[in-house]
Order: C-alpha cells, then structure tokens, then sequence
C-alpha cells in the first residue's frame, strides 16, 4: 500500500511521531554536547534527529496537498507543518 492511499488521521498520527522522536533525539544530542554525559560523536544522531523531522514534516505537507480533506485534518497538518519546521530550524540553527 501507497503512503498517498493511507487516509490522513494516519498520516498525521505517523508525522507525529516521526516529528517526536526526532525532536528528542535532537535534544538528547544537544544536552550530551553541553553536559559531555557520554564520550561519544553526536553526528549521526544529529542526522538521524533531522531525517525524522523532515519526514515528519513531509508527511504533514502531504496531507495539506490531498484533494478533499477534512477541515480540522487540514488544520493538524498545518499546525504540525509549523512546529516542526521551527523545531527543525532551531536544530540546525543550534548545531
């Protein structure tokens, strides 16, 4: 099954997630670079914090380009488009 066939509570709910788990990985690398809590590189966690954000942030704005959506599931995805692209921002801004 096509993601554009899936119906958009799905999309949401997995852009969501993609969305949260990056943000916490981002953040999880942000604090081991101040607090040096573990002697390890943080490049491929960054990598891998801002590939989940930009799939979240796409599935989001696949959501908002669909013919015939809801209402409120066009104001999710808008609201999710937003929080994630400043979240994304901030990271990368913060590296």
């Amino acid at each position: 099954m096509k993601w554009t066939d899936l119906p958009e509570g799905v999309l949401l709910q997995r852009s969501f997630l993609f969305g949260i788990v990056g943000i916490i990985l981002a953040t999880l690398s942000i604090f081991n670079t101040q607090f040096k809590l573990v002697d390890a590189p943080m490049g491929p966690l960054n990598g891998v914090a801002m590939l989940l954000q930009f799939f979240g942030l796409s599935l989001a704005i696949m959501v908002m380009r669909k013919r015939k959506v809801k209402k409120e599931d066009m104001e999710k995805a808008k609201v999710m488009t937003l929080v994630l692209g400043v979240a994304l921002l901030f990271f990368i801004l913060s590296l």
